[in-house]
């Protein structure tokens, strides 16, 4: 027979401890769902055959994220701006982001690709310059806000560190669509930019979270236990023989 008798202390400490260890379990749980439906989603939109973007720009375009798209108009050259990136093999460059007027004299972002910090000076990838009127297909993005620690932007050097639309757009002294587009990996004239640096990556570790949460959650349980058995408050008692 076990005899329990717990410690006062040790308990209060117990039991909100307990539950939130197990609850930050369950919803990691809940997150590696959503992460995963997430997932499935993008890879099932990117399968699908490109779509003329002036379609999507008469509705509601966030329901359209990372779907492949087609566009055309003339490049913006002068209006360009520089994302910065690492390239093929950890290269430190920028991406570029020009942009484009379409047939309907709307504006849209392109990105158009990487390329390495000695050529970001468009003197240097003149070829790469198209003029005239251009057709291509890329993956559709939607903004992104810069977060507390994300570097400023420079607006001498047209450097950005996150695609903020808007910003862009506004640095540019342009308007344009609520979008930007990834062109893909058709090679430019020239060799640059690099096209296709479209990458999805979602990290998802939920699962190792979830295992971290509910082995804490087993570890205080077990200290818990070994404290009160160590203090002799946790004991296995036979039951007492019968007389006869």
């Amino acid at each position: 027979m076990i005899r329990f008798r717990p410690l006062l202390a040790p308990t209060l400490c117990l039991i909100p401890a307990l539950p939130l260890l197990i609850g930050l379990g369950v919803w990691q749980l809940e997150r590696l769902q959503q992460k995963e439906a997430l997932i499935a989603a993008v890879q099932a939109g990117l399968g699908l055959a490109p779509v003329p973007l002036t379609g999507i720009l008469k509705t509601d375009p966030s329901g359209w994220d990372w779907r492949h798209v087609r566009i055309s108009g003339h490049f913006l050259h002068d209006k360009e701006q520089y994302l910065f990136a690492q390239g093929p093999q950890g290269a430190t460059g920028v991406h570029v982001i020009t942009p484009l007027a379409m047939p309907d004299q709307k504006m849209v972002l392109v990105d158009r690709g990487f390329v390495p910090d000695a050529l970001r000076d468009p003197a240097r990838r003149t070829k790469g310059q198209i003029a005239g009127e251009v057709a291509l297909t890329g993956v559709l993005r939607l903004p992104e806000r810069p977060g507390v620690f994300t570097p400023a932007h420079d607006p001498k050097t047209r450097l950005w560190f996150v695609k903020d639309i808007p910003a862009m757009a506004k640095a540019a002294g342009i308007d344009v669509s609520p979008v930007l587009v990834e062109a893909d990996a058709t090679p430019n004239p020239g060799g640059w930019p690099l096209g296709g640096q479209t990458r999805v990556d979602f990290p998802n570790d939920h699962l190792q979270y979830a295992i971290t949460w509910f082995g804490l959650a087993l570890t205080l349980l077990a200290i818990y236990f070994l404290y009160h058995h160590s203090r002799k408050r946790l004991t296995l008692t036979r039951p007492a023989a019968r007389k006869s």
